[in-house]
């Protein structure tokens, strides 16, 4: 599997935010108003980043030598597990920016300005999360082998007698 790239990341966000923009947009036209992000999504998304670090720093351990008994498959999850925070840290930075986006005409209403500065926060975690994603999956990294060119046999080291 790959890393995911910042590029990636920045496109998956950037599209969800103005595909989110105009289906809001479209939204409020018909009445319908999303309520402010409440500050349990933030706990939430910051928390699920800190776990995600959390399993990346035992992968991390075993990397440098310092845990010895690491599960491989253990260390095949974090990186997946890292994976996904990563895109849903990118896809939700896109939805919270997208109702910065749709607000930010309005910011002399008060409420308008509170549901800005909730999706700014919101946005903020989100990118966090991501953020924390792209690291744990660079914890999860195999280093370079020793064989560059790979024409080389692997040795086998023999049974002890």
């Amino acid at each position: 599997m790959r890393r995911t790239s910042v590029g990636t990341l920045a496109l998956v966000a950037g599209v969800v935010a103005v595909v989110g923009a105009v289906v809001l947009r479209l939204l409020e036209t018909r009445g319908i108003y999303l309520p402010a992000v409440a500050w349990v999504e933030d706990v939430a998304m910051l928390a699920l980043a800190a776990g995600i670090f959390w399993a990346g720093w035992a992968v991390r351990a075993y990397q440098r030598g310092d845990r010895p008994d690491l599960d491989p498959l253990r260390a095949a999850r974090t990186f997946v597990l890292a994976k996904a925070g990563a895109l849903t840290g990118a896809l939700l930075t896109g939805r919270y920016l997208a109702t910065v986006l749709v607000v930010l005409g309005q910011l002399e209403i008060e409420s308008r300005r509170e549901q800005a500065v909730a999706a700014g926060i919101g946005a903020v975690c989100a990118v966090v999360l991501a953020v924390v994603g792209l690291v744990v999956e660079k914890f999860c990294e195999l280093p370079p082998s020793d064989d560059d060119d790979g024409d080389r046999e692997e040795s086998v080291d023999p049974l002890p007698s």
